[in-house]
């Protein structure tokens, strides 16, 4: 078969990013009849701090490819607490529960670092995914490889101390934004990892005296990647792995 390249209306889709480019792994090299369908009904959103994109319980009307930058999914308990469960940034897609007739959230997703998206509403999401095989195929996989990421985080965050925890986010985190900069707060970090600020304050000076980052208000700069990952626990190399194999296997 014959691929054809982009349709006009997709390529003035392209070109009406103003350079910010088109990054998420799910859009890229999608069919060109997928293409036209999709790319029309998107909408270019930029992220800021702090965005709520489903909150739990409620109802997801829009669904978003994350485009850059850095998307939390959270488990929030009645008290208001909440963990990170989930990272979601240029490879991530936020609105999995539609792709098996859900309509609502069960999770908070939250921009932890701000970035932007490609908006789509949830109905049309819906009534594309029937013509669009490939799209679905790779959202259905990248479903299994957010739930797999959720089980392994939460052993983690039983199982092993906070300066390992951190390590593996920060590795994790990087991945996702291309960045040895990657902004954040203490506070904002506890919630993320379910621990106390103390902890994280704790974990983050281990890290910096070893020469592995520096942390400044509000930044954490990467500065020995090798090493972070022999600091992070196994849960890091678990998931890259697991990734790794399963990328081998859907060739």
């Amino acid at each position: 078969m014959v691929k054809r390249s982009p349709s006009k209306s997709a390529n003035s889709f392209l070109k009406h990013l103003d350079g910010n480019g088109l990054h998420n792994t799910l859009l890229l090299n999608l069919p060109a009849r997928e293409c036209e369908a999709v790319y029309s009904q998107l909408v270019f959103m930029p992220l800021r701090i702090h965005d709520v994109l489903n909150e739990t319980g409620e109802p997801i009307k829009y669904v978003y490819f994350m485009n850059s930058g850095l998307a939390s999914v959270l488990n929030v308990m009645e008290d208001g607490k909440s963990v990170e469960v989930g990272l979601a940034g240029k490879e991530g897609f936020v609105g999995l529960p539609l792709l098996v007739g859900f309509r609502s959230s069960p999770s908070r997703v939250i921009v932890q670092i701000e970035g932007s998206a490609f908006r789509l509403r949830a109905s049309t999401l819906v009534a594309l995914l029937p013509t669009c095989r490939i799209l679905e195929k790779r959202l259905h996989r990248y479903a299994q490889v957010l739930a797999t990421q959720a089980s392994q985080v939460a052993a983690c965050n039983r199982l092993h101390e906070v300066d390992e925890r951190l390590a593996r986010w920060l590795l994790m985190s990087q991945d996702r934004i291309d960045s040895d900069m990657v902004p954040l707060t203490q506070e904002f970090l506890a919630h993320m990892l379910g621990t106390r600020r103390s902890s994280v304050t704790v974990a983050a000076s281990i890290l910096q005296k070893a020469g592995l980052i520096k942390y400044t208000r509000g930044h954490v700069n990467i500065l020995d990647r090798k090493s972070l990952e022999d600091a992070a626990c196994e849960c890091y190399e678990a998931l890259v792995q697991q990734a790794s194999r399963w990328n081998t296997e859907s060739r």
